[in-house]
């Protein structure tokens, strides 16, 4: 989430006037408003709206009502100076005044507009720093994921109350699809894979917002609806691409995240996109807005657009003709808040000319008001009043919170070869070791985007010396860019060091926001180095890729002197403990890809073509492991370990067929393209639940370390006719077992989640005939008969 204005601009700085107070609107970080004494805060014992007894000072009241109350109180141009991320104050109701973008994609981020860790009074001047998503999303732990969220959301509320936060609303977290490998954001999100993203979406939303509906520990927003996934390739930019997407890949990849993140997670925010869908913007879409996202989803919380989103309607889209068209449009379409000054500046104009009501402006209020009162703001004094008023500096980089960063880091790096056993290695064996490379002493390098000041750092050379003492260190390359390398010098370097690794791939520079790659390879001399070190090495080297995107590093998969190879992702402020913990024993790897690493090949593909599916007549190879058709350089979900570990269906033999023939009678299957089905939405809840069945997984660790194992159970069927994913992840599971450990597994299989797919109209169905679930090599066939 970055500004189109505040981001990629020059940087001019724009100012103007919004009821009175100055907003001075810059540079990422560079945001600040003009000094005014703040006023008190509101419902408090010295405010005037206390003084009146105000209904939306009464906390026995439900937020909506509370909302409705305090909106009605303001003037039409009160109302309009609440429609940006920096919201104004309004004193003589001592309404205080509020900035919604804040960041906490993987810890607090100095990226939005509220969050300070400077200044000679700040208490805090750091904050826990997480793995990047991707690398956590790597371990398939729906528990470690709500621990992460729901540390960001304390350390939050602990900033909120020390005065260091003048937010709780966290536009966190990033779960659209990781399509296209070539994404620069795709590090943000939890991988490739729908069922993943909505289990990711679920926990961290949970965790951040904490037990309470009604007092929020801190506000989460799931961005960016929808069917966003490009940033700037081959002249198509963000701000200008209209994403022509089938009802079938809508309903069963891009949307399914936001829905469960809305419907399970109970998200307070959704953030729209850029992305024209077909031919609609998204934050000017009713039929997504409101139909889909409030009316079906059921949103109970606030809609923000993507930053200066409604200004790039006219400007960039061409969708309107004036300003306060825009306006109108996005507000009637659902949109309650803009992330910019656009509608702040062009809404009063919009009412004159008739285009946009009040009423339009006091339904978006009063969604955003709502939040405000969940979040404890007109409860009185918040910082001291609130269930979270207890929370300070004592709760941000707690040990607690240390000890999660190294677990996720651990517990997410993929182990993608290992020759010969070459690790773990034994540090007492270890005359002599060399690090070299770009990634390996740069404290940038762990954090990826979105980040705020780390509560300390490890680099991966840190990590290393702190297991060996004689090491030598060459970074090899200036930078990731590696445009020129020091070849000879490394070679020279290997050739007298007993022990080599590597620490090479990508840094914000190649992949970020605004930024796709066009290329999967290693960046610059990248490759040239890695070979040339391993050639004049005296035995095999280890490779580290420090990456957020997937790269095609065949040449390493396939060299013998390369012995192996992790991915680290980027692994947060304890990365660099982390891997040294991998590589010398102290932890076994058991993370998985969440992503598929295509070839250079892929390349060729337009990153503007939005199907899923294959289409074996153009060539076209399709997306994702459910409907890639062509080589891959590692699959979704690979991951070695030092262990060796076994997975059997030990049972699963769903309902008797009596039974759901009873729960089915009565209900006609259709045929579509030929295939006879019964309609998801026509079998009912009722009848769902009662058709779900558990299925059990016998897992077990035949050692020789303890370790942490993520059993994965897939769904098939007989064919891929009618756009039919290959297989499809429905369900995951994170165990620890100790050595010569077994555990059974239970999974609950819900037929009508697990076993329908969505037909070329959008319509989930259940197909007559066979469904087959597998855990590996191993299946269980459930058939469900017309």
């Amino acid at each position: 989430m970055a500004a189109f204005s505040c981001c990629h601009g020059a940087g001019v700085l724009v100012t103007v006037m919004v009821a009175a107070v100055v907003v001075v609107v810059g540079m990422l970080g560079g945001v600040a408003m003009a000094a005014v004494e703040d006023p008190p805060f509101s419902c408090g014992p010295s405010s005037p709206a206390a003084e009146q007894a105000y209904a939306y000072c009464d906390a026995s009241l439900p937020a909506a009502q509370r909302a409705a109350d305090l909106v009605a109180r303001l003037t039409a141009s009160e109302k309009v100076a609440q429609l940006g991320d920096q919201a104004a104050g309004v004193p003589r109701l001592g309404v205080p005044p509020y900035k919604w973008w804040n960041e906490a994609l993987h810890g607090l981020a100095t990226s939005g507009r509220g969050l300070h860790f400077d200044g000679p009074a700040a208490a805090a001047r750091a904050a826990t720093s997480f793995p990047q998503v991707l690398l956590t999303a790597a371990a398939f732990d729906d528990d470690l994921w709500f621990r992460i969220g729901q540390a960001i959301g304390t350390e939050a509320r602990a900033l909120y109350n020390l005065g260091q936060a003048e937010g709780l609303t966290m536009w966190s977290p990033n779960v659209n699809i990781y399509r296209d490998p070539r994404w620069g954001r795709g590090q943000e999100t939890p991988g490739e894979d729908p069922t993943t993203a909505s289990r990711y979406a679920v926990a961290f939303v949970s965790g951040m917002q904490g037990n309470s509906s009604a007092t929020l520990r801190a506000s989460a927003c799931c961005k960016h609806v929808t069917a966003y996934d490009l940033e700037d390739w081959n002249g198509v930019a963000r701000y200008n691409f209209n994403a022509k997407v089938t009802a079938q890949d809508l309903e069963d990849t891009y949307n399914p995240p936001f829905k469960s993140c809305v419907m399970e997670g109970k998200a307070t925010c959704i953030m729209c996109a850029y992305t024209g869908i077909n031919g609609v913007p998204a934050c000017a879409n009713s039929d997504l807005l409101t139909k889909t996202v409030r009316g079906d989803w059921g949103l109970d919380g606030y809609i923000a657009s993507d930053c200066d989103a409604v200004a790039i309607m006219r400007d960039a889209q061409r969708y309107t003709q004036t300003p306060e068209d825009a306006v109108a449009v996005a507000l009637k379409a659902g949109l309650d808040m803009n992330c910019g000054t656009y509608m702040q500046q062009h809404a009063a104009a919009a009412i004159q000319q008739g285009k946009l009501t009040e009423e339009d402006i006091d339904r978006a209020l009063q969604n955003l008001f709502a939040i405000r009162m969940r979040l404890g703001h007109f409860d009185g004094e918040p910082r001291s009043n609130s269930l979270y008023g207890g929370l300070g500096a004592d709760d941000i980089c707690t040990p607690e919170h240390r000890s999660l960063a190294l677990e996720a880091a651990l517990d997410g790096i993929v182990l993608l070869k290992n020759d010969a056993g070459i690790l773990p290695l034994d540090r007492t064996a270890v005359a002599s070791a060399a690090v070299i490379g770009p990634n390996a002493n740069d404290g940038l390098a762990l954090i990826g985007n979105y980040f705020g000041p780390p509560c300390e750092s490890t680099t991966p050379l840190s990590g290393i010396q702190g297991y060996l003492k004689n090491v030598r260190f060459l970074a090899g390359c200036s930078s990731a860019a590696c445009d020129v390398a020091a070849t000879d010098q490394a070679a020279a370097v290997a050739s007298s060091s007993d022990y080599i690794f590597l620490f090479m791939g990508l840094s914000q520079k190649q992949e970020s926001e605004g930024r796709d790659r066009t290329s999967l390879l290693l960046p610059g001399e990248q490759q040239s180095l890695i070979t040339a070190v391993a050639d004049a090495a005296t035995r095999p080297v280890i490779l580290v890729l420090l990456t957020g995107g997937p790269v095609d590093i065949t040449f390493a998969q396939t060299n013998p002197k390369i012995g192996a190879i992790l991915w680290a992702g980027y692994p947060g402020q304890a990365g660099g403990q982390a891997i040294a913990k991998v590589l010398f024993g102290d932890h076994n790897p058991g993370g998985r890809l969440p992503v598929t690493w295509y070839p250079e090949e892929f390349t060729k593909v337009p990153m503007t073509d939005m199907r899923m599916r294959a289409d074996p007549a153009t060539g076209y190879p399709g997306r994702s492991y459910r409907f890639y058709q062509g080589k891959t350089v590692y699959k979704f979900g690979y991951g070695l370990s030092y262990s060796k570990y076994s997975r059997r269906l030990v049972s699963g033999a769903g309902l008797p067929e009596a039974s759901y023939r009873n729960l089915l009678t009565g209900l006609r299957t259709t045929t579509f393209e030929g295939d006879a089905s019964y309609q998801v939405e026509e079998i009912g809840t009722d009848a769902c639940e009662q058709l779900k069945f558990p299925a059990v997984v016998e897992v077990q660790n035949h050692g020789p370390m303890d370790g942490k194992h993520s059993v994965h159970m897939y769904l098939r069927w007989p064919n891929a006719k009618g756009g039919r994913p290959k297989t499809v992840l429905i369900e995951f599971r994170s165990q620890h077992l100790k050595v010569g450990e077994k555990a059974n597994i239970r999974f609950d299989i819900s037929p009508c989640e697990h076993f329908s797919r969505v037909r070329g109209d959008g319509k989930k169905v259940i197909d007559v005939g066979s469904h087959y679930l597998m855990v590996d090599k191993d299946e269980l066939e459930i058939r469900f008969d017309g």
